[in-house]
């Protein structure tokens, strides 16, 4: 695939292009590990489980801050060096494509109120109370935006290797760094697997809703933090 870019001659963008965007993005998660589990314990001279309120506050922003960071310079380098417009206008949606993303919403949904033991918004408001649980919100917004450009550069790369586009190339390379990390921080091979089963999903809808990434992004966010 050659794309042209301006200012500068006709470039061949190659899969590994995208996959290296990929795991920019999954570079970008993987530094709130570097902050909670070995710069902030030096600071506060405590481990995350024993911070207090500001502390943890704190450790929200700086993650927030890097994640915007890292979302902004890959979708620039995207633009700048492959051509590709993350905002570029998608086909219409048909109904059934809607019905269909509603569908892995509420599957989504329901595997989150099973394993929660109810709503989970709910659950982490009366545990965090109403400081902590915006903060947390805010970060999970920030999240939300990164592993959803693993999936968009990830089914880029993939799709160029093997010209297929109705494969979800995204939601299983997200499925498998993204759910990984939860597997490794968490300790526990189910929550990987659950991460794993959830970001799989999450590349569905996104083909599902035509790669248009305002509505991808906005049910992302209802099947991730709801």
């Amino acid at each position: 695939m050659e794309v042209a870019i301006k200012g500068a001659s006709v470039k061949k963008v190659r899969g590994m292009d995208y996959i290296m965007l990929a795991l920019t993005a999954f570079g970008g998660l993987g530094m709130e590990m570097l902050y909670a589990y070995l710069l902030e314990p030096l600071v506060y001279g405590c481990g995350m489980q024993d911070w207090n309120t500001w502390q943890r506050i704190l450790h929200w922003i700086i993650t927030c801050i890097t994640w915007g960071f890292m979302a902004w310079y890959t979708v620039k380098s995207a633009k700048k060096d492959c051509g590709f417009d993350l905002f570029e206008k998608s086909e219409p949606i048909k109904l059934w494509q809607w019905g269909a993303a509603i569908g892995c919403a509420v599957i989504c949904l329901s595997s989150t109120y099973m394993d929660w033991g109810g709503v989970k918004f709910l659950i982490e408001f009366q545990r965090l109370g109403a400081l902590k649980f915006t903060f947390q919100y805010i970060y999970y917004l920030f999240e939300v935006v990164l592993f959803m450009l693993i999936i968009v550069y990830g089914q880029k790369a993939f799709e160029l290797w093997f010209q297929k586009v109705n494969i979800p190339y995204g939601g299983i390379v997200v499925a498998l760094t993204w759910g990984m990390a939860h597997w490794l921080t968490k300790g526990s091979l189910a929550a990987g697997l659950y991460t794993a089963f959830g970001g799989f999903c999450f590349g569905v809808v996104y083909l599902l809703l035509n790669r248009n990434i305002k509505w991808t992004y906005a049910f992302l966010c209802i099947m991730f933090i709801l």
